[in-house]
């Protein structure tokens, strides 16, 4: 909104001195922090002026700073200064037992992350790469970055992976000593979706049974039993099973207390984690281009399908002023005149 800036000048004529109450008053820093704070508490861009304070008709007339595009300006810039400092922060005093590494797809691109736990159970985002798909190339980049940034990667390591080759084989090439243990519940779900759906929810359940057990020797036992028996009628399923077992009983290994166990046998944590980034960055309907988000946030419009960021729309098919709806119903409303 307009005021009125007072203007203040030295005694001596040596120019202009800075208000400080007006340097405060105009400063964006306030605005973008209020903005940020509203919108990851689930205001959108569309609805932030029903959550500011009421300050009068004539105030809210003339105010120019709670529009959908000057909001989410700020909301944008306070996310890029937020991550920045993320992925450039001092790893070197983090005491971590476990790192947690997954990728996900937002729209055309791929985020590959990575969490760690320390020895007091406390989880720690500590980086993001972005990509087209989910390769070796961009995993072993982050973990370098991570490597760089001071994180210890001499020593012993449990590695929570969902099972994807080029995460595996990125670990192995930079860190010396990884512990992989790879996500139960996505073995599960990749055994079953080779299943006919009338035997999903039993082989489902002696996996997750066997997954368990009291001790990793009674798991392999129970699991290569299974594989035995789909071999007979479902090879594809059984060869899912066997592949990567034994990096699936790590913390059954281990001997792992079981309250311990649950985080630990899955990628649930750093999948929470996303799932919680992706609600948050759907708030903002309007990212134009890579730097604002485009590439990062998949969004959808009103009746559930997939928005097409600005600039990245196929052109008009030439000679088609209006479309094809339009035609015919103008057909029809001749066809009725005559």
């Amino acid at each position: 909104m307009p005021v009125t800036r007072p203007r203040v000048r030295a005694a001596d004529g040596t120019g202009e001195l800075a208000v400080a109450s007006y340097e405060l008053f105009s400063s964006t820093e306030i605005l973008g922090r209020l903005a940020m704070e509203k919108m990851l508490a689930g205001l959108s861009t569309r609805r932030y002026p029903v959550g500011l304070e009421p300050v009068g008709v004539q105030i809210t007339e003339k105010a120019t700073a709670t529009s959908k595009s000057a909001v989410s300006r700020r909301f944008v810039a306070m996310t890029e200064t937020a991550l920045a400092e993320l992925l450039s922060r001092d790893l070197s005093g983090l005491d971590l037992v476990a790192l947690m590494i997954d990728g996900v797809h937002f729209a055309e691109s791929c985020c590959v992350v990575a969490l760690g736990i320390d020895i007091e159970g406390t989880k720690h985002p500590l980086a993001l790469v972005e990509g087209s798909t989910e390769n070796a190339t961009l995993v072993t980049e982050l973990l370098v970055d991570l490597r760089e940034r001071g994180l210890d990667v001499t020593r012993p390591m449990l590695v929570g992976l969902d099972g994807s080759k080029a995460l595996r084989k990125a670990v192995l090439d930079v860190l010396d000593h990884p512990v992989i243990q790879r996500c139960q519940l996505h073995k599960v779900r990749n055994v079953k979706d080779l299943l006919p759906q009338r035997l999903r929810t039993t082989v489902g359940r002696r996996m997750t049974d066997a997954y368990h057990a009291g001790s990793a020797l009674e798991a392999e036992a129970a699991l290569l039993a299974l594989a035995k028996e789909l071999d007979r009628t479902h090879p594809s399923a059984a060869a899912s099973l066997r592949e990567g077992l034994d990096e699936t009983l790590t913390v059954l290994r281990l001997g792992v207390p079981p309250t311990l166990a649950r985080t630990l046998r899955s990628t649930n944590c750093i999948e929470s984690m996303i799932s919680v980034c992706r609600e948050h960055a759907g708030n903002v309907k309007r990212w134009r281009d890579g730097r604002d988000g485009a590439a990062l946030v998949r969004r959808r419009d009103g009746r559930g399908r997939q928005a097409i960021p600005p600039g990245e729309r196929p052109p008009a098919p030439a000679g088609t002023a209006s479309s094809p709806r339009t035609r015919n119903r103008r057909t029809c409303r001749t066809r009725r005149a005559q």
